[in-house]
């Protein structure tokens, strides 16, 4: 059973920085797509970012693409999802993700991962 661990979470206000980490006791670490989803309180889950498997590429929503970056250092554990000017919208529990057989088209619907982490929270104060 693949287990993604997220850590990072935190509170900042309003234009601060957070980064979260995750990683998985899975092997061949580079064959996972690894994503991000939060889910604020009210809210539906939504998918914030993903790192496409085998360096396929790294997609993002259009709420975080250009304060987000999602990175991973040569394949290597784990995969960091980097936050600036951080919004008070941006307040949600934050999920990591993870499938090693997703495809493209599915990477920003939930239900396409098979292993989710337990979340960390990120508060952002106005």
């Amino acid at each position: 059973q693949v287990q993604p661990v997220e850590s990072g979470g935190g509170s900042v206000q309003a234009g601060g920085s957070l980064r979260l980490s995750c990683t998985h006791n899975g092997q061949n670490f580079p064959s996972y797509t690894m994503a991000w989803f939060r889910q604020a309180p009210g809210n539906e889950r939504e998918f914030v970012s993903a790192f496409m498997r085998y360096g396929g590429g790294i997609y993002y929503s259009d709420s975080v693409k250009d304060r987000f970056t999602m990175s991973r250092d040569n394949g290597k554990k784990p995969v960091y999802l980097q936050m600036i000017s951080l919004k008070p919208e941006d307040t949600a529990i934050y999920y990591c993700a993870t499938s090693s057989s997703i495809i493209l088209s599915q990477i920003r619907v939930g239900s396409s991962y098979a292993y989710w982490g337990q979340g960390t929270q990120v508060t952002v104060s106005s």
